[in-house]
């Protein structure tokens, strides 16, 4: 396995040139008073590293004689140890990570300087940790005052995360390999929940039994599941997850398991009691439509924003053919009126990140194209909320609309072919969701 991070090394190696590249561990975060988080290794750092512990630092300088991938990792310490876990430390960290040499973190000031002083650019992104943003600078900043002796240190910083973005834009079969694990025990979550779900039953039941399979699996939540029924179903990021379902509910759920840090997410909404009623079903019809012809779109050399473009066309004409907008369609998309009803983009990259990174826009702000081996949501729904105000001009929404709230989304690999669904086996027909 290491040989994936090396070879991901490499690659960025390549890219940053002379220059110099440090990347942090995610810190611990503290939940409440001293109880903290299940701790959550940065994406970039564990892409590069695959090491999963806090308080590290990875260092890539290509320019540098022996030691091109520096680690800074917490040392071996009994009592802590005995108190929050066990540690690989600086021996064995060199030994299985493939690092050229390891030093213990509080070594960090020390050394670093002599892995930047030969670089002519030093690449860092500046998060969350301000301790260690004000590290960065003051090394930068004395390198920088004495480059006039010297001639050589970083003149500039740029931002290293935009570098590692482009590599995770396009997943490697290893990574593939992972997504469908995640995607293979939520999609069996998503239709164990479809066969327990019935009147009478909480959200939260739902949710429960659906986090157990994901555990049982050896993973767990990509992110809060989202259970929502009847009017919850118009709140897109619903998770409170405690409402009694109702018969002539539409149960939407948004929920996604996680294996080794790869993520899945999927949603499905379907009617509690086993039958839509008209309006449910003519919505959901529409959202069909909408996914399926985005979905189409997903696929070598069209630009990113061709399948948001197709659902947004497809709703749009829905819409107004049901009397819920009314105009010209070109109009409304240009004025964006589908948003008091679709009012989220049509999908995202996947992968280590439940959002995963990628850059989508060229400097010259076109659409960048999609390539095989992208990962992406397609996910367009419909919302009506129970309080809809229309904006002036547009029609009153009558009664048996409202409170109506529908998505669907699948997982698309981007393939040589086109592309593939890598959900299907969570069925979204209209037949499928009455049987």
């Amino acid at each position: 396995m290491q040989t994936i991070y090396q070879k991901r090394r490499q690659t960025l190696m390549s890219l940053i040139g002379e220059g110099t590249a440090i990347f942090a561990s995610a810190p611990m975060a503290v939940m409440h008073n001293d109880v903290e988080h299940n701790f959550r290794q940065d994406s970039d750092f564990y892409y590069l590293t695959g090491f999963n512990e806090p308080g590290a630092i990875a260092v890539l300088a290509p320019h540098h004689e022996e030691h091109k991938f520096v680690l800074f990792v917490r040392p071996k310490d009994k009592e802590q140890e005995i108190w929050s876990g066990r540690r690989l430390g600086v021996d064995v960290a060199k030994e299985t990570l493939g690092a050229d040499e390891v030093f213990p973190i509080n070594e960090l000031d020390e050394k670093l300087p002599g892995y930047l002083k030969g670089g002519d650019r030093l690449y860092y992104h500046f998060g969350h940790d301000e301790a260690l943003n004000g590290k960065i600078i003051t090394h930068w900043r004395r390198l920088l005052a004495s480059y006039v002796k010297r001639g050589t240190g970083p003149t500039a910083i740029e931002d290293g995360r935009l570098l590692v973005q482009g590599m995770r834009r396009i997943k490697g079969p290893e990574e593939i390999e992972l997504i469908r694990k995640a995607v293979a025990v939520s999609v069996k979550a998503h239709n164990h929940a479809r066969e327990i779900a019935q009147p009478g039953r909480y959200e939260y039941e739902i949710q429960a039994e659906m986090e157990y399979l994901f555990q049982l699996a050896g993973g767990g939540t990509a992110y809060p599941s989202i259970v929502a029924s009847g009017d919850n179903a118009c709140i897109l990021h619903y998770v409170e997850n405690n409402r009694q379902m109702q018969a002539g509910d539409l149960l939407l759920i948004d929920a996604g398991g996680s294996i080794d840090y790869y993520n899945a997410d999927i949603t499905r909404t379907f009617p509690v009691a086993g039958k839509f009623s008209e309006e449910q079903r003519i919505i959901y019809e529409l959202v069909l439509d909408a996914q399926l012809k985005a979905i189409a779109e997903v696929k070598p050399g069209n630009p990113f924003n061709a399948f948001h473009d197709a659902a947004v066309r497809t709703i749009t004409e829905g819409l107004v053919e049901l009397g819920l907008l009314t105009g010209d369609i070109d109009t409304l998309i240009e004025e964006k009126k589908h948003k008091a009803f679709f009012m989220h983009g049509t999908g995202h990259f996947l992968g280590l990140d439940v959002h995963d990174t990628g850059v989508l826009r060229n400097p010259d702000k076109t659409w960048k194209p999609f390539e095989v081996g992208n990962v992406v949501t397609v996910e367009p729904g419909i919302y009506i909320t129970p309080d809809y105000e229309p904006e002036e001009g547009q029609p009153q929404v009558d009664e048996r609309w409202r409170g109506i709230g529908v998505r669907i989304e699948d997982d698309v690999l981007v393939t040589d072919l086109g592309q593939e669904v890598l959900t299907a086996g969570v069925p979204k027909s209209l037949a499928d969701m009455e049987s």
